[in-house]
């Protein structure tokens, strides 16, 4: 079939806007190279499935009323996602958080995109951006080179870019559950939605110095000014920080009571459920570079994970991002080539369901000037207004840096208020003005 507008992506963003241009009528050809003649790949993908989650399995909070992220899933399944969709059908017990079974999360995804009578797939390498017609990049970080360098030649500007770490994914079948034991921090959600796994204060100093010492993956010469990112920091980067930094951040045992003794551990390391069936169970926060045979000495010294089997090690990526701020304008439009968008986290913005929420915003965009009209963006003081704003226009773009959404990019609440009700005040606030947006 003939198209109205391409897609180039089939990660989270470009799938679910290819998803919100077809539900409004359109013509899609969804252009994907995982799964094109000669195998191409990234270096972080394992499958050939649209939306395949290549780092953690969870979505994050799911809390509407005192989370920006959980605002930003509400206004998304207000908005018809896709990928909230598919999330929530394919969820698996996160405490309050929504973490899926990502295999079926991505099968289901791509059954929903290929099923779609409005959406073509072409397993293509794109190399050039196209001059005809309009045109969605939804790449995300790890674009090929010919097509990023394109992109560059494009835009007038050098690529951005930061680290991203993988965690390892561990068979349930392996861990010592007499050590171990179910319980979510606080007892939220279920109360057993995580493996905890204690540490008194020997074995954590010693994990502790192990990750400090270990033998880690070594950077090519060009990579080696390309910073982190701290919303996904190595596990062994926050270690050289200070021996104290874990125990207050992925490893703190604060909420938790250790069986054997009735008390809060002095350490913990904690496992999520990773699929649907509860055989696979990744490490939270121990996204690492250590290399793959240090990964399986060190972690094996973790109580309970002794004996652990690992379906996938720890890995680590590199991510580019355009400078948005300075390239695009309100609707996302390259300012240079406006039959061209970008989506996700090609644009910088950090996270599962941020790219996501980009790339269906992107798709309404789109759809609104294919039918001859102009969409307002959404209100900065939505979830997803406020991540746009971020993106095209309230960042300095000569220190623009990946962002989650947070409520540090709402417009404050004016006037005095207690820090304990301001959440609550974004988040009714979010919802009137979402509310508003869509009836106009």
């Amino acid at each position: 079939m003939t198209h109205d507008i391409q897609v180039i992506g089939g990660g989270l963003a470009g799938s679910e806007a290819a998803w919100q241009l077809a539900e409004a009528g359109f013509r899609v050809k969804l252009s994907e190279m995982r799964g094109a003649e000669g195998g191409e790949r990234t270096p972080a993908h394992h499958t050939d499935g649209l939306a395949e989650l290549v780092c953690s399995n969870s979505f994050r909070s799911d809390d509407a009323t005192s989370n920006a992220v959980g605002l930003i899933h509400q206004e998304m399944r207000t908005l018809g996602s896709l990928i909230l969709r598919e999330g929530d059908i394919h969820k698996v017990p996160a405490g309050s958080a929504l973490a899926v079974d990502r295999d079926g999360f991505s099968d289901g995804v791509t059954a929903a995109i290929v099923g779609h009578p409005n959406i073509t797939v072409v397993r293509e390498r794109v190399d050039v951006i196209p001059t005809d017609g309009p045109v969605i990049i939804a790449t995300g970080p790890l674009t090929a080179a010919p097509l990023a360098a394109s992109i560059g030649a494009a835009t007038g500007a050098d690529a951005l870019a930061f680290f991203d770490a993988i965690a390892p994914i561990v068979h349930f079948d392996s861990i010592d559950m007499e050590t171990a034991w179910f319980q979510s921090r606080w007892n939220k959600g279920e109360g057993k939605d995580y493996i905890n796994c204690a540490m008194d204060k020997d074995i954590y100093h010693a994990f502790v110095q192990g990750l400090v010492d270990g033998e880690k993956t070594e950077f090519r010469e060009w990579e080696k000014d390309t910073p982190y990112f701290e919303g996904c920091m190595p596990i062994e980067v926050m270690a050289e920080r200070g021996p104290e930094t874990l125990r207050f951040g992925p490893m703190k045992g604060v909420g938790l009571d250790d069986p054997r003794t009735g008390r809060w551990p002095y350490a913990v390391v904690q496992l999520r459920q990773d699929n649907a069936s509860a055989t696979l169970w990744n490490i939270v926060g121990f996204q690492t570079k250590l290399k793959h045979a240090e990964q399986v000495r060190l972690f094996r010294t973790i109580p309970g994970l002794e004996n652990a089997e690992f379906a996938r090690l720890g890995g680590l990526h590199r991510n580019t991002f355009i400078r948005s701020p300075e390239l695009l304008d309100p609707t996302l439009r390259l300012k240079s080539m406006p039959n061209v968008r970008f989506a996700g986290q090609i644009t910088g913005c950090e996270g599962y369901i941020e790219s996501a929420a980009i790339g269906l915003i992107a798709g309404r965009f789109a759809a609104a000037e294919l039918n001859g009209e102009t969409l307002t963006p959404p209100p900065v003081a939505t979830a997803l207004g406020a991540l746009l704003h971020h993106i095209t226009g309230a960042a300095e773009a000569a220190t623009y840096q990946p962002m989650n959404v947070n409520f540090g990019l709402f417009p404050p609440i004016p006037g005095r208020t207690k820090k304990a009700d301001r959440k609550k005040m974004y988040t009714d606030r979010a919802r009137e003005a979402l509310g508003e947006w869509l009836a106009a």
